[in-house]
């Protein structure tokens, strides 16, 4: 394991609630071939109040709980905030964090829940959701930062694809925000191959 689990968990979910913007990453990966392929850049996967509890299921939040359209759109407004944590120089994004966590006020405690065990939260339970949801991704980019890791914050490569994702392989060969964008460039290259071996035949 590169990092804690807890900061590891929290990096994931930072990327995956910055990828909702744009219907990419691993949130799409349950959708067919043909309806991953129509989906297009000005998709948004979190849309209401019930996508948004989805979402903090998926990614087991603790803690206080609005279910109303103002914490909807106090989330939503954070996703572009912690999408400039990508491709920042350290400098950059080390400001950044200190920002985030300077206006949530964090404190750091030590606090055991659920199975998770003793670790880390910096704001209570009852804090509004998208400032726990803020400083959990700043506390997690204090590991990265300190380790030099922030390289393996990653875009896909897929060109059309604006997913984000954190590199967490040991050998750093992870490509894709999701296992859609892998299979759609290996597709690629597969089609790409059967043409040019048609070429090279009717050329005989």
């Amino acid at each position: 394991m590169l990092f804690i689990h807890d900061t590891e968990v929290a990096l994931q979910g930072m990327a995956a609630l910055v990828n909702t913007r744009t219907g990419a990453g691993e949130g799409r990966d349950h959708l067919s071939a043909h309806a991953a392929a129509q989906w297009k850049e000005d998709d948004d996967t979190l849309r209401s109040e019930a996508e948004l509890d989805a979402f903090a299921t998926r990614w087991r939040w603790s803690g206080r709980r609005e279910r109303t359209a103002v914490e909807l759109e106090q989330v939503r407004a954070l996703r572009p905030r912690l999408a400039e944590l990508w491709g920042q120089d350290v400098p950059a994004t080390a400001a950044l964090v200190n920002t985030l966590l300077a206006q949530a006020q964090a404190v750091p405690q030590l606090v055991t829940h659920d199975e998770w065990g003793w670790h880390l939260h910096a704001t209570p339970a009852d804090a509004p959701f998208a400032t726990r949801m803020a400083v959990e991704g700043a506390m997690a980019m204090v590991d990265v930062v300190r380790a030099g890791e922030t390289s393996r914050l990653r875009r896909c490569a897929v060109p059309d694809c604006q997913g984000l994702f954190v590199d967490l392989s040991r050998n750093r060969s992870k490509r894709f925000c999701s296992t859609t964008c892998g299979n759609r460039v290996a597709a690629a290259a597969y089609r790409e191959r059967r043409a040019d071996g048609r070429g090279a035949a009717s050329g005989s």
